[in-house]
Order: C-alpha cells, then structure tokens, then sequence
C-alpha cells in the first residue's frame, strides 16, 4: 500500500523559486525540490510568515504558479497549483507590471546585500590606515 496521495507523480528539480504576497509587497526566496504540473514541494528556512495562497516565481520555467499551501513543517511546505488544471486563460493586462515590479524588489534586495558587503569591506581598511 503507497503512502502516495498525489494525483500525479512529483518529478525531483533543484530550482530557484521567489513567493510573492500581500499584493507583490513581501517576498522569500525559496528552492523547488519536487514538482508536477499540479503541485511542489518547497524548501525555506521560515515556512510561519507564508500565508495559504501566494504566488511562486520560478526564473528558470520563466513562469508564475499561483500555489495554495497544502501543508507546512519547520524546513518547508507542500503546495498545490489549482489553476494549472483550469484553462490557461490571458495574462492580466498589468502582469507585465508585476514582474517589473517584482525585478525591482529582487534588484533592491541584490543592491543592500552589495552594499553591507562593500561596508564591511571599507571598514577593515579604514582601521588599517588610522593604526598606520
């Protein structure tokens, strides 16, 4: 008897996902360890702040599932695709928006990470020249 429950076989990926909420407001990065055109499993490191549907961008599939959470542990969730079984229907007019808005939110993130690092790096230096 298989414990499997799922209507379709999951296939095993290791790819970069970004979860968008609160209207493109808040984001995480995650990993898509398990994926079918129905559902995947997600690896993050804080699975409490996710709210029940949000939506996965994965980069690499240049494609965006809107996802209901299916069940949650401490280092990841299982989600369902519900709209992958439904019709394919026209992108929303603003969804160009949205993924500009969504890169920029990604550039921003990319851009204060450069400049912590940049920060730490001028500081080490600073100390050399006054101790010269």
């Amino acid at each position: 008897m298989s414990s499997e429950h799922r209507k379709e076989l999951r296939q095993r990926v290791f790819l970069k996902g970004r979860i968008t909420f609160n209207n493109g407001a808040s984001s995480m990065d995650c990993l898509v360890r398990d994926m079918s055109g129905a559902g995947a499993r997600l690896s993050l490191s804080e699975t409490t702040s996710l709210p029940d549907v949000f939506d996965l961008y994965v980069p690499q599939k240049d494609k965006t599932f809107r996802s209901t959470l299916r069940w949650r542990r401490e280092d990841g969730v299982g989600v369902t695709f519900p709209d992958e079984t439904a019709a394919p229907a026209e992108p929303p007019a603003d969804a160009s928006i949205t993924l500009l808005l969504r890169r920029v939110a990604e550039l921003e993130s990319e851009n204060a990470t450069l400049r912590r690092l940049l920060a730490g790096m001028a500081q080490p230096a600073a100390d050399a020249a006054t101790a010269a």
